[in-house]
């Protein structure tokens, strides 16, 4: 198995997806079920939880308002160092569960070795995201942004309104973009796992759908974009 590479010997920005192309799932949901399980007077909150799903079904499709409200509905105002210690803990349970797609790993490894610039780029929310980013030894992470807010004591509690936009699909492009001017002249390679990811992988120099479903792999084919399972 080898990188995309533009040309031999040439440095490049290797820009990797999270859910579902690192990992085997999505990490957001048991990220914020752990959170509860962990905090059982939460359960009481979550009759909020219902309403943003019906409202994503039936009013707006907005991704990122559903992301917002989830995670407010499930960890809003409480305190960065109580929500610290739990990513802290999450983001050691997925090496400990074999979380990471092996396959996604030994690419991983490969860029390194060929001194190229690790880059994650996920939809997820920096709650975790950067951490995930520092186990694998990633050199930059890009994610979705949530607000914290300052109280009265100068401690800070989670608002979980969107800092950034939700980045997915043309966001990533943008974050894409982006990165060109942050490593000037270097060819981009970039995996992703989904159809959101097409826009992003167009983009770069040399771009691989990994593990997609049947049509990413279509809409990937349409683009000559090649595919590839990583397991």
């Amino acid at each position: 198995m080898s990188a995309p590479r533009a040309a031999a010997d040439t440095p490049c920005v290797a820009v990797f997806d999270l859910d579902g192309t690192m990992t085997w799932r999505d990490t957001l949901l048991p990220y914020l079920i752990g959170y509860a399980a962990r905090h059982p007077a939460h359960w009481l909150r979550m009759w909020r939880v219902l309403p943003a799903i019906v409202g994503y079904f039936t009013l707006h499709r907005d991704r990122g308002m559903l992301k917002s409200r989830l995670i407010r509905a499930v960890m809003g105002g409480d305190p960065r160092e109580q929500i610290d210690a739990w990513s802290e803990a999450f983001v050691a349970s997925l090496k400990r569960r074999r979380a990471f797609r092996p396959a996604a790993l030994a690419m991983l490894a490969a860029h390194r070795a060929a001194g190229d610039h690790l880059v994650l780029l996920s939809a997820s929310p920096d709650l975790y995201v950067p951490r995930i980013g520092r186990l694998l030894g990633f050199e930059r992470t890009l994610c979705t942004e949530l607000q914290w807010q300052k109280v009265n004591s100068g401690a800070d509690r989670l608002d979980g309104a969107l800092r950034t936009p939700n980045r997915r699909g043309a966001e990533k492009s943008k974050c894409l973009a982006w990165l060109r001017t942050q490593y000037l002249g270097l060819p981009v390679v970039a995996y992703g796992n989904s159809d959101s990811d097409l826009p992003h992988l167009r983009q770069a120099d040399r771009g691989l759908l990994v593990n997609g479903n049947a049509r990413a792999r279509r809409c990937a084919a349409a683009s000559g974009i090649p595919v590839a399972d990583w397991t």
